[in-house]
């Protein structure tokens, strides 16, 4: 009976003793995205691009000989959601990191709770303020608002633009365009004639645009992600706006414009290379890695690849090569590896990192795209000269 027990003991502490090597065999990756809802342009191929991604590196062995295990869970765009979903993967499910959410509204709900529980998150939504000011553990992997702004009135001044007409959500993304369309005007050159802020679940925004031509805008900029993007080109030209349209770079999805139709015609915005990798030179440094995204995305799932779903590519690919560079899934050993990653190749651009950078792109990250024969094609940087000439 004795050697029974001792036996029994024995047994007991070989399992305790297995049960770090078992854990450590799997690399658990929480993700927050908006895969259903009205957000869900953006959640579902994130979705999709993750499964994909974890799926391939699973077959090939894992990271670092680890396997990894991968928990959606599905916001619903809903920042309450995001906020309970957060929280349960980081005290019930141990996550070693959190990918996402897809909107900004949303990450800046869970940015205080990653923070105080020492957890890595990696947001795929755009809002400067997600990285600004620089919270330890909190990265994102879509190019600056500030960035696009900038890359937007340098067109307009090209194009001897000087009079904007401002159309913004009330979502955090559209508040933090707004903000930076703001700050950012008078420095060059831009006189903002009208500010409007609508509901991100509009229908008819006709109001709003007609207050915009009233007040003399020669362009409207526009910043949003929801499908108000496209009733905000339609009725504009509905009421007879001639002017330019600018979108921001949550435009970087081709059913925006297959809602918009012959109204999308023209309309300018920036976005990364995703959209136009087949005319990229063969030597540029995101041609193979971006070619590659969009063929087995494209291939798996029968549908167009979007910059959106290139985000939750990027963040499974930063934390990939973080965790390689560790050596190991201890959380800060992993957050220090990113923070000083430098040089990696994704879809949104070239990420370097910096304890002062938690996004890692600059202004290059971005090119100008401009709707033509209903499909996104690079800008030729048309001049407002030029585009005169052409009407006469």
């Amino acid at each position: 009976m004795k050697a029974v027990k001792i036996l029994a003991v024995l047994l007991f502490s070989c399992m305790v003793l297995a049960a770090p090597a078992l854990a450590k065999d799997t690399i658990k990756i929480g993700a927050i995205l908006a895969v259903t809802g009205p957000a869900s342009f953006l959640g579902a191929p994130e979705a999709k691009t993750l499964e994909m991604l974890v799926e391939d590196i699973n077959k090939k062995g894992g990271i670092k000989g680890m396997k990894v295990e991968l928990i959606i869970k599905d916001s619903g765009a809903s920042p309450e959601k995001a906020l309970s979903f957060a929280k349960q993967l980081i005290e019930e499910d141990k996550v070693l990191a959190i990918i996402g959410p897809s909107t900004s509204g949303e990450t800046m709900k869970i940015k205080s709770v990653a923070e105080e529980a020492k957890a890595i998150l990696i947001s795929c939504a755009a809002a400067e303020v997600i990285v600004n000011p620089v919270a330890k553990y909190v990265f994102k992997t879509p190019q600056m608002d500030k960035h696009a702004v900038i890359k937007i009135f340098e067109q307009m001044k090209s194009m001897k633009l000087t009079k904007a007409g401002v159309l913004s959500s009330n979502t955090g993304f559209g508040k933090a365009g707004k903000e930076q369309i703001e700050k950012l005007a008078a420095e060059y050159g831009i006189q903002v004639v009208a500010n409007e802020v609508y509901d991100k679940a509009a229908t008819d925004l006709t109001a709003e645009v007609t207050k915009v031509k009233a007040a003399g805008a020669e362009a409207i900029i526009n910043w949003s992600i929801e499908p108000a993007q496209a009733i905000v080109i339609k009725n504009a030209r509905q009421i007879g706006f001639k002017g330019t349209i600018f979108q921001s770079h949550g435009f970087g999805n081709i059913e925006y414009v297959k809602a918009a139709g012959e109204a999308a015609e023209g309309v300018i915005f920036p976005a990364g290379r995703l959209l136009v990798v087949d005319v990229l030179p063969k030597n540029h440094p995101q041609k193979t890695v971006l070619t590659k995204y969009k063929k087995d995305y494209e291939a798996k799932y029968k549908e167009e690849a979007s910059t959106f779903g290139g985000h939750a590519y990027d963040a499974m690919l930063i934390l990939t090569k973080a965790i390689e560079k560790a050596g190991s899934t201890d959380k800060e050993a992993v957050r220090d590896a990113i923070e000083n990653l430098k040089g990696v190749v994704g879809t949104g651009g070239v990420f370097t990192f910096s304890a002062q950078d938690h996004n890692g792109l600059d202004i290059n990250a971005f090119e100008m795209l401009t709707v033509n024969k209903g499909k996104f094609e690079l800008l030729s940087t048309p001049t407002k000269k030029d585009v005169t000439t052409k009407k006469k």
